[in-house]
């Protein structure tokens, strides 16, 4: 496999919400682009996007899909990553409310949003809230602690959402008592089966992934930890009341455990807008690796919902 780059953003920022948080952004692409959110990884900050291109004969990047597709793509850090305040008591739904904010202050039209990996519920909820015009879920946590998953979950991973239903304040305490991005990465790392590990140890990713990810933990764990127990608890929305469209992208060999037993098929089942893609050469890493099929798509899906398709 080539090695790839990661681009740079174009645009870094952070807008106030009311009641005087801000939220922390990075933009690729042109200003007045198609606006595309990006709900990023567990702990990655707002540098981490899309650009993503095999270097050139120039030097520079080849197949960019973000400025190829005449996207303005914006990655938000969530509250307590990056640059954007804490919200020590949020909610997905609460953040659903904080993008509405965010969409209405920078005047983005009919934006759609793309969840990768555990910010996939994070996507979900903006969708339920009617907050975005159409989805796309990559890689996507699942609602691991809904009940019909129980028993396709790894032990671990049953153990934790166990763990998290019966005391929540003392597994989130006990997740940012151990977490530590370098550790992160390197979880993420051994988890990968070979396809990813190859594409997630690449020099031209893994700088700047582990850079996303110290950035994210640039306050400390409480943003992490508080995510992980927003996403292994039951959802405060039922996907079913989603009406935008939803496209769920899984790579077959995807081997990480906190994504989907059963890469989005339930999910697919309770959404009923939704279409599921699963890859036959992918990985989790699907999000860079197929870039431009899954932006082609969230475009289509976004201008026939605006069409009233």
């Amino acid at each position: 496999m080539n090695d790839h780059q990661i681009q740079e953003p174009e645009r870094l920022g952070r807008t106030v919400l009311p009641g005087g948080r801000a939220l922390g952004w990075a933009e690729w692409g042109p200003e007045d682009g198609v606006p595309v959110l990006l709900c990023p990884g567990a702990a990655t900050s707002r540098r981490l996007g899309l650009g993503v291109g095999r270097p050139g004969r120039d030097g520079g990047l080849g197949d960019d899909p973000v400025a190829g597709l005449g996207i303005r793509l914006i990655c938000l850090d969530r509250p307590g990553l990056g640059v954007s305040d804490p919200a020590p008591a949020g909610t997905l739904t609460d953040f659903a409310q904080d993008v509405r904010h965010l969409v209405a202050e920078r005047r983005l039209r009919d934006p759609a949003v793309i969840g990768f990996s555990q910010g996939a519920p994070f996507a979900l909820a903006c969708a339920w809230a009617g907050a975005v015009r159409a989805a796309a879920v990559v890689s996507g946590s699942d609602e691991l602690a809904h009940p019909g998953l129980a028993g396709m979950l790894a032990a671990d991973v049953r153990a934790m959402v166990e763990a998290v239903a019966t005391d929540p304040r003392g597994a989130e305490a006990d997740v940012a008592d151990r977490a530590d991005p370098d550790v992160l990465c390197d979880l993420v790392v051994r988890l990968s089966g070979e396809t990813d590990r190859r594409f997630y140890t690449a020099p031209g990713f893994a700088r700047p992934f582990r850079r996303a990810v110290r950035e994210g933990f640039a306050q400390g764990p409480g943003g992490y930890a508080h995510d992980v127990v927003l996403t292994m608890s039951r959802w405060p929305f039922d996907p079913a009341e989603i009406t935008v469209p939803v496209d769920l992208w899984y790579g077959a060999r995807d081997t990480s455990p906190v994504h989907s037993p059963d890469l989005g098929a339930s999910l697919a089942r309770r959404i009923g807008t939704a279409r599921r893609h699963v890859v036959p050469d992918a990985g989790g890493a699907l999000l860079w690796t197929h870039a431009r099929a899954v932006l082609t798509a969230l475009l289509e899906r976004r201008g026939h919902a605006l069409a009233g398709g």
